[in-house]
Parts: C-alpha cells; sequence; structure tokens
C-alpha cells in the first residue's frame, strides 16, 4: 500500500505539472487577457497531434517539441487577429460562443485528418530508464516533464515580469490607451500574448503525449481542468496556476486510490472549499 501511494504521488506531480503548463496558458488568455477561452484544450489536443506527426516523420521527438509551440502559436495569433480580437466589441458572449465553436471544429478536424484511433509515441530513448527512489522507481521522461514545464512556466513569468515588452504589456492590460499614445499597438501585443498562451497549451500537449497518449477529445477535458486550475490559483497568478495544477493533480492521483468514481468530482470540491475560504482564489487580487 505504502508504494502505491508513493507511485500515485509521483503521478499526482506528473499530472498536476501538465494540468499547470495549459493552465498557465490559460492564465495569459483568461486572467490577464479577458478572453473566455473555452477552446484552450483544443490547442492542447493540436499540439499532441501535431507532435505525433512531427515525430511519424523525423522520429525525432525533440524536433516536436521545438515545431509544436511555433505551428500551434501561430495559429493561435490568426484566431486572435482574425476573429476573437474583433468579436471583443461585442462582448464575452460572442467570444464563448465563437470559441465553443472552435471545439468542435477542431475535433472534427483531428478525426478527419488523423483519425478516431487513439495515438502515442515511444518515450525518447534518451530518457529511458528510471530514478530510484527506494520504494518507487520514479521514471527519467515523467521527471524530465515536471521540469520541463516548470522551466516554461519561469520563462514566461520572467518575461512578463523583468522585460521592457512584459512591463508594457502589464501597462496595456491596466490602460491601454496610455501605451497606445507612447507608440506601442496594443491590440498586437495582445495578440501576441493570446499565441504565446496556446503555445504552452500545445507544448503541454506534446510533453504529454508519451505518457498519456492522444485521442480527438483529450481537449474537453483539460478546458474545464484548467479553468478550474486558474480559479483555485487566481487569475492571471503564475505560482497559483502551479498549485492550482498540483493540488488538482495530486487529489485525481490520491483519489483513483480510495475512490475511483469520485475523482473528478473531488477537483471541483477541492475548488468550492478553496473559494469558500478565499474568493479571489489562492495567489488571486481580485
Amino acid at each position: 500500500m505504502e508504494s502505491l501511494i508513493a507511485i500515485q504521488l509521483l503521478n499526482g506531480v506528473v499530472l498536476g505539472m501538465i494540468y499547470a503548463l495549459v493552465a498557465a496558458g490559460l492564465t495569459l488568455i483568461f486572467g490577464m487577457l479577458d478572453i473566455p477561452n473555452f477552446a484552450h484544450g483544443a490547442f492542447y489536443a493540436l499540439g499532441a497531434y501535431v507532435a505525433f506527426s512531427v515525430f511519424a516523420r523525423t522520429s525525432d521527438f525533440w524536433a516536436a517539441i521545438v515545431i509544436v509551440p511555433l505551428v500551434v502559436g501561430v495559429l493561435g495569433l490568426a484566431i486572435d487577429a482574425l476573429f476573437i480580437r474583433r468579436l471583443a466589441r461585442f462582448g464575452h458572449v460572442y467570444q464563448i460562443l465563437f470559441t465553443l465553436g472552435l471545439v468542435f471544429i477542431a475535433q472534427e478536424s483531428i478525426i478527419l485528418i488523423w483519425g478516431a484511433d487513439p495515438m502515442s509515441v515511444n518515450v525518447p530513448s534518451a530518457l529511458e530508464g528510471g530514478l530510484s527512489l527506494g520504494l518507487v522507481t520514479f521514471p527519467y521522461y515523467r521527471l524530465f516533464l515536471v521540469l520541463a514545464a516548470a522551466l516554461l512556466i519561469a520563462a514566461v513569468w520572467l518575461a512578463l515580469e523583468r522585460t521592457k515588452y512584459g512591463a508594457i504589456i502589464r501597462a496595456g492590460i491596466e490602460d491601454p490607451a496610455m501605451v497606445d499614445c507612447i507608440g506601442f499597438n496594443v491590440q498586437r501585443l495582445f495578440t501576441l500574448v493570446f499565441g504565446i498562451g496556446v503555445a504552452l497549451a500545445a507544448v503541454a500537449g506534446a510533453l504529454s503525449l508519451p505518457v498519456r497518449g492522444g485521442q480527438p477529445a483529450m481537449g474537453e477535458e483539460l478546458t474545464a481542468i484548467s479553468f478550474v486550475v486558474v480559479v483555485i490559483g487566481g487569475l492571471g497568478s503564475f505560482a497559483g496556476a502551479v498549485v492550482g495544477g498540483l493540488i488538482v493533480g495530486l487529489t485525481q492521483a490520491m483519489m483513483t486510490i480510495f475512490y475511483p468514481s469520485a475523482s473528478e468530482v473531488a477537483i471541483f470540491a477541492a475548488m468550492v472549499a478553496i473559494l469558500l475560504v478565499r474568493p479571489q482564489g489562492l495567489f488571486g487580487t481580485r
């Protein structure tokens, strides 16, 4: 029993960091830009399938990890510039309806291009094997996934908090008119942020492919979970995305031992319990 609990704790950390990386992208889009992107999980799924295609043609998983955020990020830039940003003037309802429509378009496109069968790829040969931790062995690839997710989240946070353009983006969120007046195109900056947000979701899909595999509807669950993570952690907080992701991942993993049928319900119960104590989320300010 002890080894089973230890294994599930490690699995919970891995799952939590996947959720945290997806939620970090949603933190940019929903928490900062105030865009309710209900298609966020669809970009996660697209990332996994694009990675599968790149790997199938090149047998190079590392190339897939580099190409996926570029391809899906550019797609996100186009979707925001052509549709989502233009719908902003009509309010959130139109953005919600549009992104919900994207979910169905993405899912049907995946089935049309890749088929409806589940798919997966092997762990890269350089990361085969595992690290012995007493009772259990932690696979090297899962350790890499945790570290890669943490580094990506930290890199985006540092770019926003410690660079000139990050300061301009934050100022544009607070006072768009002022930033426009000093010569920066706020809408283009926001479109860039949207592209980075969906790229994070896509690379999470690519990284999780050897661990979780993929199927056409894989993004639907991730959309709901990423919103839960963002709400638990607090809108606009990267630390909140990490902590919220770990809370959700560990809750799901441990519930599969004691009460598997309630694992999905448990994460929403955890969200409600946290919001009763801190309505703004663990790290939120609003």
